[in-house]
């Protein structure tokens, strides 16, 4: 058995990459967070993307509940919610380190998250470069990598899953844009991959030369290993036209005869890119 479900990604409604996993050993959720962009073209979250978010919300809570293992990449609020700390009770709560590789930032929310566990049965790990077993199944972290082409924003820790096949979500890579974010795909070599492409939602910020290497950089992956399937979602698909502007890894996919696609399209569902139609959103109501 290997089961892999999209809970919560902007093609769903809202900012997330929330992942739920099943193996014949465990279940196993990776980043339970789910937030809305403040302000996109001058405009606060729409009523219907409240509504995305608070569904997707108990979707998440739904899955951890059931689950045996829960994985938090980063301390970015859409992968993890610190309000609810109750969730991780009785939980093997797999974390990225809050003490190195990370910016000031997630390091101060790291520790304001990890006070609030203090009242509840469990027991934070910190997972960067470990591996992690449970009779057929292994958890294998990488080495932090940028959050993006710089470490303005801190770090991330990409997660694989091997069990009958073999997993990774990528977390922030914005991309994957630099080598040593792509290498751990590619030497782990996975079947089914969760990635949350570029940000090319950015006006000015998001350079060129940064499209053309995740572009390169996902061509690759779909070049160099047996993957089947690679859902392209979360920085990606807050831009309205995000598949015109990957235009050619959908090409190199379908030349290979590999399934690319957003969250919702995995789901068989329609995408809802709200947040990336906010505008659109406003002149209907």
């Amino acid at each position: 058995m290997f089961k892999v479900k999209p809970l919560a990604f902007e093609s769903l409604g809202a900012r997330s990459m929330a992942t739920f996993i099943e193996t014949s050993d465990l279940k196993v959720v990776i980043d339970p967070g789910v937030a809305l962009a403040p302000d996109r073209f001058g405009l606060k979250p729409h009523v219907l993307e409240e509504k995305a978010k608070k569904a997707l919300w108990l979707s998440i809570e739904e899955h951890v509940e059931k689950s045996d293992v829960i994985v938090i990449s980063h301390y970015h609020f859409d992968h993890f919610n610190p309000d609810m700390p109750n969730i991780f009770e009785g939980k093997t709560l797999l974390i990225k380190d809050p003490g190195t590789w990370i910016n000031l930032s997630q390091k101060t929310r790291a520790r304001n998250f990890l006070k609030k566990l203090k009242g509840f049965d469990v027991k934070p790990i910190y997972v960067d470069r470990k591996v992690f077993k449970w009779n057929g199944t292994e958890i294998k972290f990488s080495h932090p990598v940028p959050h993006g082409a710089s470490t303005e924003r801190g770090y991330v820790v990409e997660v694989c899953i091997r069990a009958e096949k073999t997993f990774i979500h990528t977390s922030d890579v914005q991309g994957p844009i630099l080598q040593e974010q792509v290498d751990f795909i590619l030497i782990e070599d996975p079947d089914f991959l969760i990635v949350d492409g570029p940000s090319t939602y950015y006006d000015n910020s998001y350079q060129s030369i940064d499209l053309k290497a995740a572009i390169e950089s996902l061509n690759k992956i779909i070049k160099q290993t047996r993957l089947c399937k690679m859902i392209v979602d979360h920085h990606l698909t807050r831009d309205i036209d995000y598949k015109q502007k990957i235009g050619d890894v959908y090409k190199i996919a379908g030349t290979a005869g590999k399934w690319v696609g957003c969250a919702a399209e995995f789901l068989g569902e329609e995408p809802r890119l709200l947040e990336a139609d906010r505008k659109g959103l406003y002149s209907k109501s």
